[in-house]
């Protein structure tokens, strides 16, 4: 905990020094490059982390942006960090739009077809999140969709974007033969749902299978181990919701013969 403290303090201060040496008043873009995290931490004598990418990473997809920059936002605005091509990225204001569980909805109970040995191996949350996802095909659930998944971790790049990574890559195909690209995007613990990595994970579907129809998932642990899941799409270069559900994988032998009428009367 205390090795974490002190990470998000360096990892704060660089970013600020960063922020401000570029920012103005009324600024909505702002562009700085990777080296720079070395020189900031030169010019305000902070060890630099190791994993550089990590600091980036962290404000990206983890944590929130330092206050100090977000109280130069616009009302409704919140800064983000975009990638923005190789060893570039930009910090931009765009329309709040943060992508919260509804706690409100109901929750569908599923079998859990998860080997145990799998679960005794996966790597971290998230491994065991899509090894969840994959073996009980909630994403076939989810869509209505036969899938397959087609690679994990998959890293390549993407024009005016830079360097990516979708958490794992499915293909799908529904009954009239259509085929699908669907990129899959998991969170767990203290990660957040990320509108710009759902948007990096359209772009590069969009270039790199610009035959397929691109349905971008994202699915993320509850703090009750139930899973939710979304569907999104792009509407006025703002990413919106299509669709959620949450799920829980349970023995078969608790799910009541009642919950499974209940089930077939909202088919």
């Amino acid at each position: 905990m205390v090795r974490k403290a002190i990470n998000d303090n360096r990892y704060s201060a660089i970013l600020n020094f960063i922020f401000h040496k570029h920012y103005y008043e009324g600024a909505t873009e702002l562009a700085f490059f990777r080296q720079e995290i070395d020189e900031a931490a030169l010019d305000i004598n902070i060890v630099l982390p190791k994993n550089i990418g990590d600091l980036i990473y962290s404000f990206r997809y983890r944590v929130s942006l330092p206050e100090k920059i977000r109280n130069t936002a616009s009302p409704g605005l919140e800064w983000i960090i975009e990638a923005a091509g190789r060893a570039k990225y930009l910090f931009r204001q765009v329309k709040i739009n943060q992508i919260i569980p509804n706690r409100d909805l109901i929750t569908i109970k599923i079998p859990d077809a998860t080997p145990e040995i799998v679960v005794s191996y996966a790597q971290g949350d998230e491994q065991a999140l899509l090894a969840k996802v994959r073996y009980n095909r909630l994403v076939d659930i989810f869509l209505g969709l036969t899938t397959y998944s087609l690679q994990n971790h998959l890293r390549t790049t993407v024009r005016n974007v830079g360097q990516i990574e979708i958490d794992e890559l499915y293909i799908g195909l529904d009954r009239n033969g259509c085929h699908y690209v669907i990129p899959v995007q998991a969170k767990s613990g203290r990660d957040r749902i990320s509108v710009v990595q759902t948007k990096q994970d359209l772009a590069c579907c969009k270039e790199k299978f610009p035959s397929l129809k691109c349905r971008a998932i994202s699915t993320q642990f509850m703090d009750d181990q139930r899973i939710a899941m979304f569907e999104f799409t792009i509407q006025d270069d703002q990413v919106r919701i299509v669709d959620e559900k949450h799920y829980k994988l349970i023995p078969a032998n608790q799910l009541s013969l009642e919950e499974l009428a209940s089930y077939s009367g909202r088919s």
